[in-house]
């Protein structure tokens, strides 16, 4: 029996439970034990005055065991954490959790029996209504900490997107792919790398799916990835892991960026439907945003004149993206911005420059987008190019060899449609949604400068 299906158990049944002693609560003749499984709380009363019905806590003990067996004597109620077994009678109290509670039968207690050791005091009061530790013991005793139903919720809507995230592809034709988190080179993008010893040889460990999504395009024309991407650029900042789980999506037969931006659209009206099914949000008492059919639409050089800022930054600074972020809430009433038209000295080499300006590197505009989402930078996609002379021309304006991107190259050689993608940030989704300061928060066990561990 579960904690969230005893409200549905009709009075006077016997149940067992399992789980962890959550909160004891100890008054003069009875004691209310406060049982924790995965669903939620249920309460147990424990009458502590004298009586027969007292040793009925007790583990029982086969009358076959010789002496030196015999289990020792264990307080009535064990401490908190310590997980156990609990037997008894389903009982109406309006000021239990779910409006009953479990108590003995006839008079008696209902039977408790740990399944492990009495727990050591936790490092922190996971009965409390908030975690009040400070972020740095919280991630030193994750393993612990993440039992808080409140901080577990966090997750919960983590795993809810996670399964909107698949669902609303499968549902569009979309294949699950799995791709290399040990590469070769570490060409993908600008960012520094984790650098490996494959077998003596050099290797890295992945920035991105990116070249490998693209490939697999050419095999079932709309693919997608949930994976862990490491960067080992020497951010200390409350935005940026060294490593977090990208939700990567790559699609085929594109007519520019638009079409990329209005899958993602469905995707995230997946995830947010998903989210308020799971029930984790309204436990955590949050909004969860309502995603607009269309996504407004404010093209890079327009977004620096709103925002103030010179016409020839490069990209848009935090501050500009709050102030996006207001905007974007006050004019159209939407929590999310698609920022378009970033320059190309700005994206990768494999982006796609606007149309209006065809030549492969001497275009300033790109078929690229960011979408904010409450102000922060949420996701980057666009068009890629298609044409295996456009990369080659990219690639040698860049001043490198073509020939160090051959693998990567080859399926271009053969035929590739017109296509594009974007990338979500899992962990920067989960934190901007349920508010958390810092991404730390959301994450069961960080990967930063200074973390390596638990």
């Amino acid at each position: 029996m579960l904690a969230r299906d005893l409200p549905g158990v009709p009075p006077g049944s016997r149940v067992r439970l399992q789980g962890w002693v959550h909160r004891r609560r100890e008054l003069a003749t009875v004691t209310f034990l406060v049982l924790r499984d995965r669903t939620g709380l249920a309460q147990v009363v424990v009458r502590t005055g004298v009586g027969p019905a007292a040793s009925d806590v007790l583990p029982a003990v086969p009358a076959a065991l010789p002496e030196a067996s015999v289990v020792p004597t264990v307080p009535v109620v064990p401490p908190e954490e310590t997980t156990v077994e609990v037997t008894g009678t389903v009982t109406a109290n309006a000021q239990a959790p779910g409006g009953v509670e479990v108590t003995g039968l006839d008079g008696a207690n209902p039977l408790i029996t740990p399944l492990t050791d009495p727990a050591e005091t936790p490092p922190v009061e996971l009965w409390r209504p908030a975690l009040t530790a400070a972020l740095p013991t919280l991630l030193d005793h994750a393993a612990v900490a993440w039992r808080h139903p409140a901080q577990k919720a966090r997750w919960e809507v983590a795993a809810a997107s996670l399964r909107g995230f698949r669902a609303t592809l499968d549902a569009a034709g979309f294949t699950e792919i799995c791709t290399p988190k040990l590469v070769g080179t570490a060409t993908e993008s600008g960012a520094n790398v984790f650098p490996v010893d494959y077998f003596g040889r050099p290797a890295y460990l992945a920035q991105s799916p990116q070249f490998y999504k693209q490939q697999m395009v050419g095999v079932f024309e709309r693919v997608y990835e949930v994976g862990p991407v490491f960067r080992a650029e020497p951010h200390d900042t409350v935005r940026h892991l060294a490593e977090y789980r990208s939700l990567d999506v790559e699609l085929g037969f594109v007519r520019d960026h638009r079409d990329v931006l209005a899958v993602l659209r469905d995707v995230l009206a997946g995830m947010t439907d998903a989210v308020r099914a799971s029930g984790a949000a309204e436990r955590l008492d949050v909004a969860v945003p309502q995603v607009p059919d269309e996504f407004p639409v404010l093209h890079f050089a327009d977004a620096l004149e709103l925002v103030g800022a010179p016409a020839d930054e490069p990209d848009l600074a935090p501050e500009h993206e709050r102030a996006l972020g207001e905007w974007a809430l006050a004019e159209h009433g939407s929590d999310f911005l698609a920022v378009e038209g970033y320059p190309m000295a700005k994206r990768p080499f494999y982006t796609h420059p606007e149309p209006a300006h065809r030549t492969v590197g001497e275009s300033r505009w790109s078929n690229s987008f960011d979408l904010l989402f409450r102000g922060l930078e949420l996701v980057t996609g666009g068009q890629r190019l298609h044409r295996h002379a456009d990369y080659v021309a990219a690639i040698e304006a860049r001043g490198e060899d073509p020939a160090s991107y051959a693998t990567y190259l080859e399926a271009f050689r053969h035929g590739m449609p017109p296509h594009g993608g974007f990338a979500i940030g899992l962990e920067r989704w989960v934190a901007r949604l349920v508010g958390a300061a810092n991404v730390r928060e959301v994450t069961p066990f960080p990967r930063d400068l200074h973390r390596l561990v638990p």
